[in-house]
């Protein structure tokens, strides 16, 4: 469920409080921590803390600092959700394979997407990548030794179902925001130093 912040003077909500993520990931946790770590360094630039006005149009920019991080994980949680849940549909279970084969790798194609699940590398771009890394690893292993017509069309099928699994839940997380939070006028709030 994507974040929508409602700036309240004298509450302020983190982690799976302001933003329920899938309990797949166990994200929510990583979330919070996160969140605080964000928001002690955030609010050291304030001076006064009593004027909620001021703190709440303050917040704004917090929100969306919040973004990047969050976003990836919501992401990633609900697409792997979709592969992994069971289901007859065969493209499906090729994502799967795809994504175990993927893992299988070790190295980058292991850390990389652990470090996205714990919360290590926050750019959603590199879930970008990984996420096209194990579609094109799929359709790969579909094509390979010799490519048919029907393994053409199930890698097609597949990169479509991948788009539609990954591309909405990214819309859903306002993806702007999610892939370039510095380009939002936020920023310009943001306190100095930051």
């Amino acid at each position: 469920m994507p974040a929508s912040p409602h700036p309240t003077p004298g509450a302020l909500l983190l982690g799976d409080a302001f933003n329920m993520r899938h309990r797949l990931t166990g994200g929510g946790m990583t979330i919070a921590l996160s969140d605080i770590v964000l928001l002690r360094d955030f609010l050291r630039y304030l001076q006064n803390l009593n004027d909620a006005s001021v703190l709440c149009k303050y917040l704004e920019s917090f929100f969306t600092l919040l973004k990047p991080m969050a976003s990836t994980i919501n992401t990633l949680a609900g697409a792997l959700y979709k592969v992994f849940s069971a289901s007859t549909d065969q493209v499906r279970n090729e994502m799967r394979q795809a994504c175990f084969d993927y893992l299988s790798f070790g190295g980058i194609f292991s850390k990389g997407p652990i470090s996205l699940l714990l919360g290590l590398k926050l750019h959603p771009l590199n879930l970008v990548l990984h996420f096209l890394a194990v579609a094109i690893d799929g359709v790969g292993r579909l094509l390979l030794p010799f490519p048919s017509s029907k393994s053409i069309w199930n890698g097609t099928k597949l990169i479509t179902t991948a788009s539609c699994i990954t591309f909405p839940i990214m819309k859903s997380e306002e993806d702007g925001q999610m892939l370039f939070p510095l380009t939002l006028p936020a920023y310009s709030k943001a306190p100095s130093g930051y």
